[in-house]
């Protein structure tokens, strides 16, 4: 204890788990001094311009066999911590202090106001309302441990003050992950995750804007690994985005950084059919429509701008008619259909969020309270891991979980 015996805890981090990690402590200790230190000027910036402003709070899948499926790395160690506090936790949490959520058709948990602002301003409110200290403008450049088992932190290059818990929610950056490094931890390399594909493919000239609905998307890294994804997708004006695109970007984050972005990617516009199935629908529209013109005659739901393309790309002449199509071009169109074939060159010019995979090793971190194996006293929550989400509010709620397990853990 430090000389007020009071237990003073200290929140590095002034983001979604920061806060979060400060509340549960103030909530669970009301008598400990619990303080959060934000390097920057502004508190919980990622909160106020997720989901364009609308704060993507969490998504509503309650059980915890299926919420763990969303993470591409950590889904094992996060069981537990789901089973303390998972989704329908933040709901009731978020309730109980004046903000009901709303479900959209996708599972996506937004505030029912729209605004993100409703959700940095219930997170400050709360912890000024427990006694959180909020520190701005106060970065931690040293940790180190002393003989009497506390923490003495280097605030700004210069003030040294002394404290007996710490909880690290700084982020995926270098220069925070290096607090973790000093006192012994693993950091496995930052990647970036969730992103859009850089496609340069004649396909796709000037159809910017065309979207489906529902495809299947099959990624084969340069490694050799596959990976799979379906749901929908944006062609753009450098490729593709959209949400199945963004979670297959998480799924091979770190194949597609070892190769430099550089992969194939293969579709089927049709995920409800295979080559030989939709190759015999052709056939038998091509009996049942011989005089249709096919440039004008998307009958398969594909939009059709795309369609139009791709007809573009098999056919010979002008106005071609159904009755004209050889043998070989039906078949060439089934493969269009079925098994697009796209090479990814890069990744895309804008970053849908802010996430990065990689972080403090996780075979370090005590999961069942958030602690660190290699020095009692230090916790861990949020981004800072080796955890990541796919996009649809999962890194936030690994952000409420472990930041609410590592808050009452530290006290």
């Amino acid at each position: 204890m430090t000389e007020s015996n009071k237990t003073k805890i200290a929140v590095i981090g002034g983001g979604a788990a920061g806060f979060f990690s400060a509340l549960s402590s103030a909530e669970h200790n009301p008598e400990a001094e619990v303080s959060i230190y934000e390097a920057t000027n502004k508190l919980l910036a990622k909160v106020l311009i997720s989901g364009g402003g609308r704060c993507n709070v969490t998504n509503n899948t309650p059980e915890v066999s299926d919420l763990i499926k969303n993470y591409p790395r950590g889904s094992k160690e996060l069981r537990g911590p789901f089973s303390k506090f998972a989704t329908k936790d933040t709901i009731a949490w978020f309730a109980k202090n004046g903000v009901e959520l709303k479900t959209e058709p996708d599972k996506r948990m937004f505030p029912i106001t729209d605004s993100s602002e409703t959700i940095a301003k219930c997170l400050i409110n709360k912890a000024k309302h427990l006694g959180v200290n909020i520190c701005t403008k106060q970065k931690i450049t040293k940790i180190t441990r002393t003989n009497q088992n506390q923490f003495q932190m280097t605030i700004n290059g210069a003030e040294v003050i002394t404290v007996d818990k710490i909880i690290l929610t700084t982020g995926g950056t270098k220069s925070s992950l290096e607090l973790a490094r000093s006192l012994g931890h693993t950091i496995t390399d930052l990647v970036p995750s969730l992103f859009s594909f850089e496609i340069n493919d004649p396909k796709l000239l000037e159809l910017a804007g065309v979207s489906f609905p529902d495809i299947r998307l099959e990624l084969m890294a340069k490694s050799g690994n596959k990976f799979k994804q379906q749901g929908p997708v944006l062609i753009t004006h450098w490729g593709f985005s959209g949400p199945a695109t963004i979670k297959l970007s998480a799924l091979a984050a770190k194949d597609l950084f070892i190769s430099d972005y550089s992969a194939t990617l293969k579709i089927n516009f049709i995920p409800s059919e295979n080559w030989e199935s939709i190759l015999k629908i052709l056939i038998d529209h091509k009996e049942k429509s011989p005089r249709q013109v096919a440039h004008s005659d998307s009958f398969l739901n594909i939009p059709k701008r795309y369609w139009a393309k791709i007809i573009d790309q098999i056919i010979t002449k002008d106005k071609q008619t159904w009755a004209e199509f050889t043998k070989q071009q039906l078949q060439n169109l089934a493969t269009e259909l079925t098994q697009g074939t796209f090479s990814i060159a890069g990744k895309g010019k804008f970053k849908e969020e802010f996430v990065t995979c990689g972080g403090v090793h996780l075979k370090e971190v005590d999961f069942t309270r958030m602690e660190s194996k290699i020095v009692p006293g230090l916790f861990f929550a949020g981004e800072v891991l080796d955890i990541d989400g796919i996009t649809g509010g999962f890194n936030f709620q690994s952000a409420w979980t472990t930041g609410w397990i590592a808050g009452q853990a530290a006290t």
